[in-house]
């Protein structure tokens, strides 16, 4: 037997979408405790992409200790490139917002500290097993530490903040896949390579030969993606055809080349969970949805959902009143399907598909141009990647 902990709120998963639902209970006065399967040096040293909307550089910035605006590299704009030309999507001139480079592993190591200098409850190497109770006004959760010993922790709600391969989403969907999915005829062949940028801001590349994303990590280290078949081998390209693949997919731009680090092959998902709440059970980030990089939108999405909650749930636990965490998952969704949209048309506009034929690659060239030629076109793309607003954390 074990004696079960008790808070107010469990989250299960520590990685954006918890630590900062934990951080804005924290300002509420609710209690949480935060458990996580992986160690502290795993979910600090996987490296993550991580280009910020507007609203979530300013929600970060506000937690002590971010180094957001130090560390981060401010971007105010994209370059759309096609048919050998690039133009520029100018964020401020558009819509007055920007967005920031920042890695999520760097977001999360400033969360992390930030919870535990403020006393947040925070356990590693915690595996969840099963949500009890769901529908009482006391849910629990269930799991093993990393010595295998049991851990059981009551509370008044639970959320699945556990990723997407979600436990906790089978409380609420009663499944591990019960959504809405697509996958991709495509992946991502993905690099890191030590160089400096090839461009001071992101370059979206559209090409005959299949979709290029020129990307950064730091002033030291680029991050760069092909568009390539979902079963491609990362270990079966040499350095050199990596380069040139590259190269003819971002015609008449100069790339910085250097030693590859790291490679690997990201498949395309879109997903959204049937549910996203069950009596006192709430997923949210990956555990609810999933979107295609193309649209920079998962970790914004992420935050978007935790930042509804929290009220939701300062209403809820302080003052008694349902009516927000009744309506919650409405809301949310209406952000979440607006980006899932966004993230579609980017990745459709962007991407060549194995069936298309000479008058899908001509309508495609034909949609490039009606965005980059109209301003009603750039300034769409510029306040869906730089983020609508978001709800007030308040």
């Amino acid at each position: 037997m074990t004696t079960p902990l008790r808070t107010q709120v469990a989250i299960v998963g520590a990685g954006p979408a918890g630590l900062l639902l934990s951080h804005l209970l924290a300002g509420a006065g609710i209690d949480s405790i935060v458990v996580d399967q992986r160690s502290r040096e795993e979910i600090e040293t996987t490296i993550r992409a991580g280009i910020l909307e507007q609203g979530t550089v300013d929600l970060l910035a506000e937690i002590p200790g971010s180094r957001v605006h130090s560390v981060g590299t401010r971007h105010d704009g994209i370059e759309l490139r096609f048919d050998g030309h690039g133009h520029r999507i100018d964020f401020p001139g558009l819509v007055g917002r920007s967005v920031w480079l920042y890695p999520q592993h760097e977001a999360l190591k400033d969360l992390i500290a930030a919870r535990l200098a403020a006393g947040q409850d925070l356990r590693f190497g915690i595996t969840i097993d099963e949500v009890l109770d769901a529908d009482s006004s006391r849910p629990g959760v269930v799991g093993v530490d990393a010595t295998g010993a049991p851990v059981e922790i009551e509370a008044d709600f639970v959320v699945g903040a556990d990723g997407s391969r979600s436990n906790v989403r089978v409380a609420v969907t009663g499944s591990h896949t019960g959504g809405y999915f697509r996958e991709y005829p495509f992946a991502w062949f993905g690099i890191l390579c030590e160089a400096a940028p090839s461009a001071d801001e992101l370059i979206y590349s559209n090409s005959p030969d299949g979709f290029a994303l020129i990307s950064q990590r730091s002033k030291t280290v680029q991050r760069m993606y092909f568009q390539c078949d979902p079963e491609a081998d990362p270990d079966a390209l040499s350095d050199s055809e990596i380069w040139d693949t590259l190269k003819r997919r971002v015609p008449g731009t100069t790339l910085t080349e250097g030693p590859i680090i790291k490679r690997d092959v990201l498949r395309f998902r879109s997903f959204v969970a049937h549910e996203l709440r069950r009596g006192r059970v709430a997923i949210v980030g990956d555990a609810a949805h999933t979107v295609p990089p193309t649209g920079a939108k998962g970790m914004n999405l992420a935050v978007a959902d935790v930042i509804l909650l929290a009220r939701a749930l300062d209403s809820l636990l302080n003052h008694g009143d349902e009516s927000l965490i009744d309506g919650w998952a409405d809301r949310a969704r209406q952000r979440i399907w607006k980006a899932q949209h966004f993230s579609w048309w980017m990745t459709s506009m962007l991407h060549t598909v194995p069936e298309a034929t000479e008058f899908d690659r001509l309508r495609q060239l034909g949609e490039l141009r009606s965005v980059v030629e109209s301003e009603a076109g750039r300034t769409y793309l510029a306040e869906a990647y730089t983020g609508w607003p978001l709800a007030s954390a308040g």
